[in-house]
């Protein structure tokens, strides 16, 4: 037997509050297939609605696809004090950096993201990874086949998006991640054309780890400033991510 309107808003609030990441709306759809589609729809933006016109701590935002419990914007410098004692988890000044040019210049190799930079980059990428920040995408079709990088879903759920194309333009990317990026930095991304056509998929069972590490090792570059791209050193001024209930990677 169907729920009653009241019944389902309240079990869909729930599931919204235990979930760490977006909620898509075919899983809710699947879990209230005797209410139907429609029904889900009409309670989401019903509670969307209401926390709207409530204005306290939360709202209910669409993101990477999905729906999600947020704080509001306006509570960002409260919530960026408050994490301000947890800095081990968030992404220091290059990995931001790094970041912006893999989210930019997607798909790119580790070596034109060293160039733009102007650094070899190949730790924060490698810790990049670790965090889920970014993926493997495939093989730049040049002699030696290196690795293509582009941003993952975990990227967007961190920085509040639903689609990359959400993506703010480049000059303003510093407001997006709460760290503002050095000219010179914009400049040449900007100056760098984004690639196509040079994207060749990874083999089927393709065993890449053991093939990025070798990549990214120091035997293959110089390497890096480590007091420039030394993650264990946080920012305290990253945009802290506004999912209620954040895991730490």
């Amino acid at each position: 037997m169907p729920m009653e309107p009241n019944e389902l808003r309240a079990a869909l609030e729930a599931i919204l509050f235990v979930s760490n990441e977006p909620v898509k709306l075919d899983e809710l759809a699947e879990a209230f297939a005797d209410e139907g589609r429609e029904a889900v729809i009409a309670q989401l933006e019903e509670i969307k609605r209401a926390l709207d016109d409530h204005l306290g701590g939360f709202m209910l935002e669409q993101t990477a696809g999905g729906w999600r419990l947020a704080t509001r914007a306006e509570h960002d410098p409260i919530l960026k004090k408050y994490f301000a004692k947890k800095g081990e988890n968030r992404l220091s000044i290059a990995a931001l950096e790094t970041l912006a040019i893999v989210a930019y210049r997607q798909p790119i190799t580790a070596p034109e993201v060293s160039e733009i930079r102007g650094v070899n980059s190949n730790q924060t990428i490698r810790t990049l990874l670790e965090r889920r920040m970014i993926r493997v995408a495939g093989r730049k079709n040049v002699v030696g086949s290196p690795f293509l990088y582009r941003t993952t879903r975990e990227f967007l759920v961190h920085f509040g998006l639903n689609d990359i194309r959400d993506m703010p333009r480049l000059e303003e990317f510093g407001d997006l991640i709460g760290e503002q990026i050095n000219d010179d930095l914009v400049l040449a991304i900007e100056s760098t054309p984004i690639a196509e056509g040079i994207e060749v998929p990874l083999a089927q069972g393709e065993q890449i780890d053991d093939a990025v590490n070798a990549e990214l090792s120091d035997e293959n570059v110089v390497a890096e400033n480590s007091a420039s791209d030394d993650d264990a050193h946080a920012t305290t001024n990253e945009v802290q991510s506004r999912v209620v209930n954040e895991q730490s990677e």
